[in-house]
């Protein structure tokens, strides 16, 4: 079997997709993008793809190799998407091929299902309270909120009071148990981070994520100091050298390799697996569409120390078009309980609906994430 071609799809809200084929006709799908750079995305996994026509794709590991190896400069969020994307359709073909899911030629499932949580609040969160009840009505056991506006390296207290606010208002609304993952997104400096953290462990939560941009990763030191919640961080590393001196640090207890930016199934398979060895928990990001999620959930089925998934079905980010709009069988992803059963289908478990998708496409997108500013103009982190 040979790679004889490939197609690209930007597609709303602001996804890429990727379709290779092959001389036997079956076909893969993968998501390779970055979120404000697909065209950029777009134009990697073109090149990339060159060393692939012709080829077996069958042979993943050693094409993952040359797409990363094969390039003097490695790394980073545009090459290791592009990469994760085609590593993701590599894979769909490799099941289908196989006639068998994805997990099976992984070493097969540990579980059968896993626990999902859903997106409240937008970038400035309002009524999360109420917001996290209608969640927890739908089936949900846990809801993620963004916690906070833009903060400066030393800002007001009156900030931190309304995100304790917020978090207190799901307390009371959804119960004492119900999951509550709060995303400091990157925009906290160390000092609030550690104000923010230590206002927060009342409340039980279920992470703080993100409490620090992963360049300052030295600083979780000094933030799990002040708190008992666990840390997660890791939806801007790339590989598995990015998380290295990150487990080896000891301060953080839950990792979020994204399937679509941390090198596919290949890498991410690796990255848990070495999370493993330190009793690191993984709680995949995904934000992003059904190809993602597929890839997501088919590593997590073999991964024992996998927990909770993100995905991405009403996120804020979904205006116009959601999840499921893709699918010829939205049922795969089926909720129930707070869970997602593992798709047990030929390759990642789903089948992508290509006329959609062209039709879509030709709509196009070009979504960029807002820009911030401080009241003394500065750019602020979004």
């Amino acid at each position: 079997m040979k790679i004889t071609g490939y197609e690209t799809f930007i597609v709303p809200p602001r996804w890429l997709f990727l379709k290779i084929e092959t001389d036997e006709g079956i076909v893969g799908w993968g998501e390779p993008v970055v979120e404000g750079k697909a065209h950029t995305v777009q134009a990697a996994v073109d090149e990339l793809m060159d060393a692939l026509i012709g080829r077996n794709p069958l042979r993943i590991e050693d094409h993952w190799q040359v797409m990363y190896r094969g390039g003097f400069y490695r790394g980073g969020a545009i090459l290791m998407s592009a990469i994760a994307g085609i590593d993701q359709a590599l894979w769909d073909i490799k099941g289908k091929y196989y006639n068998a899911p994805v997990y099976e030629l992984l070493g097969g499932a540990c579980r059968d299902s896993i626990r999902v949580y859903s997106w409240i609040g937008g970038d400035r969160p309002s009524d999360v309270g109420l917001a996290a009840l209608e969640k927890k009505q739908a089936g949900f056991t846990a809801v993620k909120m963004n916690a906070t506006e833009e903060l400066q390296f030393i800002d007001s207290y009156e900030k931190i009071d309304r995100v304790v606010e917020r978090v207190a208002a799901i307390r009371e609304s959804a119960g004492p148990h119900f999951g509550i993952g709060v995303d400091f997104h990157g925009r906290v400096h160390k000092p609030m981070a550690k104000a923010l953290a230590k206002a927060l462990d009342p409340y039980r939560l279920m992470f703080i994520e993100e409490p620090v941009l992963p360049e300052h990763n030295e600083a979780l030191r000094d933030i799990v100091a002040h708190t008992s919640t666990p840390i997660a961080t890791g939806e801007r590393m790339f590989s598995r050298w990015d998380f290295k001196s990150l487990l080896q640090s000891g301060y953080v207890d839950i990792i979020q390799p994204d399937l679509s930016h941390a090198g596919g199934i290949t890498e991410c398979k690796k990255i848990f697996a070495m999370a493993e060895a330190y009793d690191v928990a993984v709680a995949p990001h995904c934000p992003l569409g059904p190809i993602a999620l597929a890839a997501c959930l088919q590593v997590d089925a073999t991964a024992h120390n996998a927990v909770i998934q993100e995905q991405s079905l009403g996120i804020h980010y979904n205006e116009g078009n959601d999840l499921l709009d893709y699918l010829t069988d939205p049922a795969v992803f089926a909720y129930q309980d707070g869970h997602v059963r593992i798709p047990d289908g030929p390759g990642l478990g789903i089948s992508v609906d290509e006329e959609v998708v062209r039709k879509m496409a030709q709509t196009g997108h070009r979504w960029r994430n807002p820009l911030w500013r401080h009241q003394d103009g500065t750019v602020a982190e979004w």
